[in-house]
């Protein structure tokens, strides 16, 4: 249903993301997706912020995951990040580990914003509980 005023064409016009998280929160996902396919191929540093000290580890982790949901990040309040340099936080969908493995796999990335673009701030690593 369309409302009042509200051309069918001007909603298709916008993504679902979009309609979901706003648009800063749509691009974070159209970033993340970026970001996985880049990485899944070995080739993620051109999305690491200057000062990333972080891992992104084995190409082969990436495989088939995906963007999850973005929230804003403040490094003030984390718990488990405390006091990083930056403004979002999503997490990872899609991990096919093993629950019994050892092997860590990525489940949430950080962003920050870098000359007119989103750039990596961190990469959280932690054992598959499922």
């Amino acid at each position: 249903m369309v409302a009042a005023g509200t051309s069918a064409l001007a909603l298709s016009a916008c993504s679902i993301d979009a309609l979901v998280w706003g648009r800063e929160g749509a691009r974070v996902i159209a970033t993340t997706d970026q970001l996985v396919a880049a990485a899944s191929v070995g080739e993620p540093f051109d999305f690491a912020c200057d000062d990333f000290v972080g891992d992104f580890g084995d190409a082969a982790v990436w495989n088939g995951l995906s963007a999850g949901e973005p929230e804003p990040f403040d490094g003030a309040d984390s718990v488990d990040s405390p006091g990083l340099d930056a403004a979002w936080r999503i997490n990872l969908e899609g991990h096919t580990g093993d629950p019994g493995s050892d092997e860590a796999v990525p489940t949430d990335v950080f962003f920050r914003e870098a000359e007119q673009a989103l750039c990596v701030a961190d990469v959280m690593w932690q054992r598959p509980l499922y």
